[in-house]
């Protein structure tokens, strides 16, 4: 009898997943997912020290983070630090996204090891599956690397926080950006005037960009870099800029590839604004990627603007687009490029269910706590949605649109 009411007891605490608070029992991180339950996603659970708010991109918060499945932990209990990521939409959005930095080299959910991880919230993208649709297209057309991502569901400092998506950061390493980790390399990103945290160049034209590696760069460094990026620009900007006749040292495929990710999405960042990434090793051609920041795409703008058309050219016209594209060789190159790799973008909507089975269980929990769906007011969201479907089904029409305008204007 005895055996049979202990053998009740242990089957109800894992069946209801509530576990022992850390300080009765250091191998485990509560986890009570009594109201938002196992949904076919991993669990990453995570306490933070003193149960600590995370307030800013900037401070690192000492916590502790344990990936759960559906009925008991499936790691140890890690040490890591977090803070908030992202530009204005970290202050913006009551569902933020999250730099975790472990305190050693870990796979997550079968990643390959690092100790820097972003869990992306995808808040304003109520498909929440915008991002990975990009990063996947990416891949399809053969990007040298793109940010390998899962989803998951996160409960932080006891409370449940959602759907994330748990992707690689963008750093320089053998299994990222696979550059030298040396004085010649550079990972760099374009900005604006608002979001100048971290070291910045700026070019003669006032270019902004963000140096990401080296890290702590002295000033020969960043100067160095910014000599580069001021000849490509006056070569680029001069009126007798032409591609047969100018030694442009720009990966050009590259370049268009990146292009028609940003032109297919009507991606706002990609008029030249920020989170495009470039490389440059010195004495080598600029490339540009990885890819990154596609949730305010396909149909989404920003502020108080109606819903973005799928029809008309969204970034052509701006940045190092205008002056490219007015070559008429470069342009043919950028037409050869969608007509051979069109059924790739087509391909993204018959995509767009399969990628949506992955988290479309745990969507329940997700709306649940995050009551969004028939929203109009938040800046990000431009239609309202009695359903899950109806979302996507509109992301499809979207898309569906887009390809079919691009097709007639080419």
């Amino acid at each position: 009898m005895f055996r049979l009411l202990a053998h009740i007891l242990i089957c109800t605490i894992l069946c209801s997943c509530v576990w022992n608070d850390t300080e009765s029992n250091p191998d485990f991180l509560p986890l009570d997912d009594s109201e938002y339950p196992y949904a076919d996603l991993p669990r990453l659970v995570i306490e933070t020290e003193d149960f600590a708010q995370i307030r800013d991109t900037e401070t690192e918060v000492p916590a502790k983070l344990q990936i759960y499945g559906k009925d008991a932990p499936e790691s140890e209990v890690l040490e890591l630090t977090v803070k908030g990521h992202g530009n204005s939409s970290f202050k913006a959005m009551t569902k933020y996204s999250v730099k975790i930095e472990l305190y050693n080299k870990q796979s997550l959910l079968g990643l390959p090891k690092d100790d820097e991880w972003i869990l992306i919230s995808n808040f304003s993208d109520r498909t929440l599956i915008k991002n990975y649709t990009i990063f996947k297209l990416a891949q399809r057309l053969n990007a040298p690397y793109t940010p390998r991502s899962l989803f998951c569901e996160v409960f932080l400092n006891r409370q449940y926080m959602g759907i994330y998506q748990l992707t690689e950061s963008i750093k320089i390493s053998k299994k990222r950006v696979n550059l030298p980790q040396n004085d010649s390399s550079y990972l760099f990103e374009k900005t604006t005037n608002y979001h100048l945290n971290g070291q910045i160049v700026q070019t003669k034209r006032g270019t902004l960009f963000r140096v990401r590696y080296p890290k702590n760069a002295n000033t020969d460094k960043l100067t160095k870099l910014q000599a580069f990026l001021d000849s490509l620009e006056g070569n680029l900007f001069s009126k007798t800029f032409n591609s047969q006749k100018s030694d442009l040292p720009l990966d050009i495929h590259d370049f268009i590839r990146y292009y028609w990710l940003l032109e297919f999405s009507k991606n706002h960042d990609g008029r030249f604004n920020r989170s495009i990434f470039f490389t440059w090793e010195v004495g080598n051609i600029l490339k540009m990627g990885p890819v990154w920041d596609f949730d305010e795409t396909f149909g989404c703008t920003k502020d108080n603007m109606p819903k973005e058309q799928p029809e008309g050219w969204y970034v052509k016209k701006h940045g190092w687009n205008e002056p490219l594209f007015n070559d008429s060789l470069i342009w043919q190159d950028a037409v050869q490029f969608w007509k051979i790799n069109r059924e790739s973008f087509l391909a993204t909507v018959d995509s767009i269910d399969s990628y949506a089975d992955l988290i479309r269980k745990a969507t329940r929990n997700e709306f649940r706590r995050w009551k969004v769906l028939g929203n109009t007011e938040f800046w990000a969201y431009k239609e309202s949605y009695e359903t899950y479907d109806e979302a996507l089904n509109s992301l499809k029409s979207w898309i569906r649109n887009r390809i079919s305008w691009i097709d007639d204007n080419i």
